[in-house]
């Protein structure tokens, strides 16, 4: 490995890992379903809370930049933790779109915020130059996290027979997170933090110009609209595995004398785990598959169009009542996405100042949000009329005739 593992590594991979154990991510929309809402009023959920984060995606980055990341980190789980207990407490259509944009705002002060953070740091330490080896490995710790918590929240759900306790149980690991990061050093909240009193509100004038002036770079914009397409797509989707799994393990001639719910966490927490620990390798070895490729832009270019092609056999697959052959596709997906992240980021890092790194992530972020609230409620609707098959492979057509808009050309630098 071409980097040193000292402490702030050891710090960063340790926030990875505690934000990922989310245990109800494998069980969301198997929540939502128990709690009796169909598939549209479970995708207008989702949008209401990606519209929220859309919403103060420039407020937020904005603040990171000018007052102090590590202080919008804090905030954003604070906001997190708010959330998961309003979700364990409260029932019902109206409290869950409150949580929804209670989480909204953990996701708007954090989304860009820590990856700022690290390439920061990299760029105090002259470590520029293994951005995707560091991030890699930093976001391996991220996908190990979530392959430990999708054992523990089957466990919850297998002993408690309630996906409502796996809300409460998240807060642990987010305390524990809250006081990881205040320990994180003041130098990483960059050069705007240290504004003085007077020139504040120049300084937001100047942060807010240089965020708008992202827009208007055709290239830095490509790398930003291939980033957010696809990870839309993917997020969007991904959460239609769990109905697939409960499908898969009902079908499945053992373990018949359990409950449905019992026997459906038992298959959720194995298959989310394998997955997860299969996304930690593909993160911590994004940087030697890039190099397969002629340069970074043709594999992220190319990454893309896999995932694209196998979402819709993910989708045929389903339609026939193929769910192993569906889930082995999905399984590509998320390693897909994993091995694109710390690509995606080198690339958008490398054309964005790092005076703003934090608002050009929020604008990666800002556009796969807004993505996402127009893509939930159409795929939930596409689910309740013609079924979760058919839906999955109308969105693999879509994604598919979107990666030939957003094809990053080759740069100087890559």
């Amino acid at each position: 490995m071409s980097f040193k593992r000292d402490k702030m590594f050891y710090k960063f991979s340790l926030y990875g890992f505690l934000k990922n154990l989310r245990f109800f991510d494998p069980f969301m929309i198997l929540f939502f379903r128990e709690m009796g809402l169909s598939f549209l009023a479970i995708g207008t959920l989702y949008a209401i809370r990606d519209l929220s984060t859309n919403f103060l995606e420039i407020p937020t980055g904005i603040y990171a930049d000018a007052f102090g990341r590590r202080k919008s980190m804090i905030m954003a789980f604070i906001s997190y933790i708010t959330s998961f207990v309003f979700f364990y407490l409260l029932r019902g259509y109206y409290f869950y779109a409150l949580a929804m944009v209670l989480f909204a705002f953990g996701d708007a002060f954090r989304s860009g915020t820590h990856k700022a953070l690290i390439l920061e740091y990299l760029r105090i330490n002259k470590m520029e130059d293994v951005k995707v080896e560091y991030y890699g490995h930093t976001r391996s710790a991220s996908q190990m996290g979530s392959a430990i918590s999708s054992l523990i929240a089957a466990g919850l759900v297998f002993y408690s027979g309630s996906y409502r306790y796996i809300f409460i149980a998240s807060t642990v690991p987010y305390l524990l997170d809250l006081i990881n990061l205040s320990t994180y050093p003041k130098e990483l909240d960059g050069e705007l933090a240290k504004v003085q009193k007077g020139t504040i509100l120049k300084q937001m004038r100047s942060t807010l110009k240089n965020f708008i002036g992202i827009f208007t770079d055709f290239k830095a914009m490509t790398a930003i609209l291939n980033s957010s397409t696809f990870s839309s797509f993917f997020k969007v989707t991904k959460e239609y595995l769990q109905p697939i799994l409960k499908m898969f393990a009902l079908s499945l001639p053992i373990f018949v004398v359990m409950s449905s719910q019992k026997r459906t966490s038992l298959i959720v927490g194995i298959v989310y785990f394998i997955i997860y620990l299969l996304t930690s390798f593909a993160s911590r070895y994004a940087s030697k598959i890039s190099k397969r490729f002629k340069n970074l832009p043709t594999a992220i270019n190319v990454t893309y169009i896999i995932g694209a092609v196998f979402l819709s056999i993910a989708g045929i697959s389903t339609r026939y009542h193929i769910q192993l052959l569906s889930i082995a596709f999905f399984l590509v997906i998320y390693v897909l996405e994993n091995f694109r992240k710390p690509m995606n980021v080198s690339i958008i890092s490398d054309m964005i100042s790092h005076k703003t790194m934090a608002s050009g992530l929020s604008v990666e972020s800002q556009v796969t949000t807004t993505t996402m609230a127009l893509s939930a409620p159409i795929l939930g609707a596409l689910a309740d009329r013609f079924g979760v098959g058919l839906a999955l492979t109308i969105f693999g057509g879509i994604m598919l005739i979107v990666s030939f808009f957003v094809k990053i050309k080759k740069i100087n630098n890559t």
